[in-house]
């Protein structure tokens, strides 16, 4: 996946650092080609030798090395990785990404390069949620910057929560994500998530209990396999997944508008909890109870069916539909007959009564309704569901037909 990758990784200065050594050895193990670079607090931590004896090559330290700056060595270093990964990533160093400082090497590299740049914050749980950092979060990430993680966790300082560098396994899939490796990679995937609000005046809309968990892991599934995501989702709880395409809506009628714009993918997976109806003619002014205390009266419009439009378009329909069904009874006698009425090629269906604690929850318990049949899926995370879901994407697409399970 990462054979002949050029990386160059930037150690910062933190207890975490010790992490790079593994991942150095987890990136060399896919023949990715590591270029270590220490800035001087790193060195507290791990030693230029280690380092270098893990990744086979030299490693940078110094901005004002006379041999290497002869010939501009910053600018050549920078400008030849295929991507630049920061893990650690300090509050400091990401301070310095933020205001454009550049004055030691790490810093000099990060302005100067014109590849893509994937940071691993690292830092202590209250320094991770200062108002600074999180600005300075929210800027490199405007500017297109990478993140993976942290985890949260105990910390060596003795206090736990958000702050833990991600594990070097998880950095290296989001390395592959950015970088395009997988056996996704080439195809367009359109994701859908989250809960639509159709407005009933400016202050109160209707709503579901979708929390967007389950769309936000298949895109990060999607994305670690090297698929290119464009991700629609409308008010949802849950975290937005990293290294997609995002977009987000309010209503039903916007999201089908911006799944259109989408188009055209190679798949298109529909796991948003979409409203059927909407208000018709939502009013522009909040409505008032009156003295008589009578009820207003409220009309309703069907939504478009994003679902089965895509699904039976005649032009640009992705090779694979897949669509997900929330039932609370006869889910998979419901879902079959969803999935004849909508055109698409598999349904996901789920049990989302109150019993499940599914919707809005952390498991989900599915079944794979397709031209094979229904295929019942233990209960697992949604994390888990994402994973094997992508999965059998890679191997519909395997087998050079198109894909119907």
């Amino acid at each position: 996946m990462l054979a002949a990758k050029r990386i160059l990784l930037i150690i910062g200065g933190g207890i975490a650092a010790y992490k790079s050594l593994d991942l150095i050895r987890r990136l060399r193990e896919q023949n990715a080609k590591v270029t270590p670079v220490l800035t001087r607090a790193a060195e507290e931590f791990v030693t230029p030798l280690s380092v270098s004896a893990l990744a086979g090559r030299k490693c940078y330290r110094d901005l004002f090395d006379l041999t290497d700056e002869a010939e501009m060595g910053h600018i050549e270093l920078s400008r030849a990785a295929d991507l630049v990964v920061v893990a650690p990533a300090t509050a400091n160093l990401m301070a310095k990404m933020a205001g454009g400082h550049a004055d030691d090497l790490a810093s000099t590299l990060l302005m100067a390069t014109n590849k893509p740049v994937l940071i691993a914050p690292a830092m202590n749980v209250r320094m991770w949620k200062h108002p600074a950092t999180q600005r300075n979060l929210a800027m490199l990430q405007q500017d297109g910057i990478g993140v993976v993680g942290p985890n949260s966790g105990d910390m060596a300082c003795g206090e736990y929560g958000p702050g833990r560098m991600a594990e070097p396994l998880e950095i290296r899939e989001a390395i592959a994500a950015m970088i395009g490796g997988g056996p996704l990679a080439g195809r367009h995937v359109v994701v859908t998530s989250g809960p639509t609000h159709e407005p009933i005046d400016p202050v109160r809309y209707i709503a579901n209990r979708s929390s967007g968990a389950q769309g936000t892991a298949l895109a990060q599934a999607l994305v670690e396999l090297g698929a290119e995501v464009t991700f629609v989702t409308g008010p949802a709880a849950a975290p937005l997944p990293d290294h997609v395409r995002l977009v987000q809506v309010e209503t039903a009628r916007e999201m089908a508008d911006a799944v259109q714009a989408a188009l055209p993918a190679d798949v298109a997976i529909f796991a948003a909890a979409v409203a059927d109806w909407h208000v018709e003619g939502a009013r522009n002014q909040k409505i008032k109870k009156t003295p008589d205390g009578a009820m207003p009266a409220l009309e309703f419009a069907e939504n478009p069916d994003i679902l089965a439009t895509v699904s039976k378009l005649s032009d640009g329909r992705p090779s694979l539909v897949i669509g997900f069904a929330a039932e609370t009874e006869k889910v998979v006698e419901h879902a079959t007959a969803k999935r004849a009425r909508k055109g698409c090629d598999w349904i996901l269906a789920n049990d989302v009564s109150d019993a499940t604690g599914i919707m809005g929850g952390s498991d989900n318990a599915v079944t794979l309704i397709s031209d094979a049949g229904a295929e019942a899926w233990p209960r697992m995370s949604k994390k888990d569901v994402a994973r094997r879901l992508a999965q059998k994407i890679v191997d519909a697409f395997a087998d050079e037909t198109r894909p119907k399970g």
